[in-house]
């Protein structure tokens, strides 16, 4: 049996980093068997749908790598494959009124009156209303006479009071419900759109789909599938349900927390092959506990079975570790051109920008880590002299203002400013004058840069500030030791 996967997303906005990662492991699953991969639009929650949503949706499995085989722009023969355009075929209604006949669902023509006066039970947290099957009872003419009059009506699923019901998941293993626990949910609502859960049902299996992948919060619903698959006499399909993803105090990722879409990462400066590894890793991990993995790495090792049931934490700081990896690995001409908007943010000037980025691939995780490592080559920033003190390269203010007035003349008559250069003509001075090199160095990179970390050494910071600049600077450096 060839292995065939679904992404079913709702255009409801920006994509949640859970939906991504059922998404990726719905792609894993089928790929790493050489199954098919579908995308498939519901849209029949027409109250949640958000304009671009779709587009949303296409751009991030683009981006992401998470090619489908089948869709609404890829007819592989199970199409529409947007529900709303299945809704127009009549694909739902038909199967609603198959399971009427059978007696597994029925008409219900309660209004709201009397719906408000139906007892309530909690459950997972949440207030629901129980039907207690009223219109189960009706006789056959007296639903007629109610359709040819016009009432409005809703379809239910008439699920048995007695008797229990069990299904499996290849994660939670064998699970069983009491039957009196599943209300008679709604399958086709008031204005003829089927509800979320039986378009999901009818849709699988019309499309042939073999594994099912969506999260735990499911659970709770997957006897009801069952009971339709079952009404239905249709095979179900394999149930994988996937562990809660929570912040890093254990609370469930949500749209506050900053991070909690694919695109709100993306503006965070994370590098799309480093948020896909990253997601991979929610849940899931591979034999040998590597960490670090291309998309194609990845279909390879993927084993469903080793998703774990516990839940999943986001670790912002382990995920800009990651992003740092992808960053030093990355070839320079890729990493300049999504560096170069970031820099020029912060400069202005004429400056070697290529030079700059060269000097903080290695030393960023993110992104927008750029500006604070850079930003003094705008601007030298105000700068307290107690800087000129280190003690492991053995400098205190007074040793740092001689050295700059001594190497002041030198820089002034230096013509070449390229690295090399500038370094050469400082190793001579301090050969001859038997210093440390970080006796001469750190003052010269704390006068250039006004910062007690650089993403480089001095004569590069020299080479990029240049001539002018640097002698500028150089002579602040000294009028401010000398007030000192």
């Amino acid at each position: 049996m060839k292995i065939r996967t679904r992404y079913a997303p709702s255009p409801t906005g920006r994509m949640h980093v859970g939906n991504l990662r059922s998404a990726l492991y719905e792609f894993l699953i089928a790929k790493h068997d050489g199954g098919d991969f579908m995308l498939r639009i519901e849209d029949t929650d027409q109250e949640r749908f958000v304009e671009g949503a779709t587009e949303i949706i296409y751009r991030t499995m683009e981006k992401t790598g998470l090619i489908h085989d089948e869709g609404p722009d890829k007819d592989g023969g199970y199409g529409p494959y947007v529900q709303s355009e299945r809704m127009k075929t009549g694909i739902y209604m038909k199967y609603a009124k198959e399971l009427i006949e059978k007696g597994e669902a029925y008409y219900c023509f309660c209004d709201k009156e009397r719906l408000a006066t139906l007892k309530t039970e909690v459950v997972e947290g949440k207030e629901i209303t129980v039907y207690d099957k009223h219109c189960l009872h009706l006789s056959p003419e007296e639903v007629q006479a109610n359709l040819a009059a016009g009432i409005p009506f809703v379809i239910r699923q008439n699920n048995p009071a007695e008797g229990t019901t069990t299904f499996h998941d290849e994660l939670y293993g064998d699970i069983t419900v009491e039957n009196a626990e599943l209300d008679d949910m709604i399958l086709i609502k008031s204005d003829g759109y089927p509800t979320y859960n039986f378009a999901n049902v009818v849709d699988d299996h019309t499309m042939n789909i073999t594994h099912v992948v969506r999260g735990n919060e499911y659970l709770s619903s997957s006897p009801k599938y069952v009971r339709l698959y079952e009404a239905f006499g249709w095979d179900v399909p394999v149930y994988v349900h996937l562990p809660l993803i929570t912040d890093e105090n254990h609370k469930k990722l949500s749209k506050r927390s900053g991070h909690s879409s694919f695109e709100d990462l993306l503006e965070q400066g994370f590098v799309t092959e480093a948020i896909v590894n990253y997601i991979a890793l929610l849940g899931w991990s591979p034999e040998d506990n590597c960490e670090i993995f291309t998309l194609d790495e990845l279909i390879e090792k993927f084993d469903y079975h080793r998703i774990s049931k516990s839940p999943a934490v986001f670790d912002m700081v382990k995920l800009r570790w990651m992003n740092g990896e992808y960053i030093k690995a990355m070839d320079f001409d890729t990493f300049y051109e999504m560096a170069e908007p970031f820099i020029k943010n912060v400069i202005t000037k004429e400056l070697d920008l290529k030079k700059i980025a060269a000097m903080v691939k290695t030393r960023i995780e993110v992104l927008p880590d750029i500006a604070e490592h850079i930003d003094f080559f705008q601007e030298l920033p105000e700068y307290n002299v107690e800087m000129y003190t280190h003690k492991k390269m053995k400098t205190t203010t007074e040793t740092s203002l001689s050295v700059l007035k001594e190497v002041l003349p030198l820089l002034e008559a230096q013509e070449d400013y390229g690295n090399d250069a500038l370094y050469q003509m400082l190793l001579a001075y301090i050969q001859e004058k038997e210093y440390k090199n970080g006796y001469v160095m750190w003052p010269i990179r704390t006068a250039a840069s006004g910062k007690q970390m650089t993403p480089a050494g001095a004569t590069e910071i020299l080479e990029v500030l240049g001539k002018e600049e640097t002698i500028r600077r150089i002579k602040i450096g000294i009028e401010l030791l000398e007030n000192a």
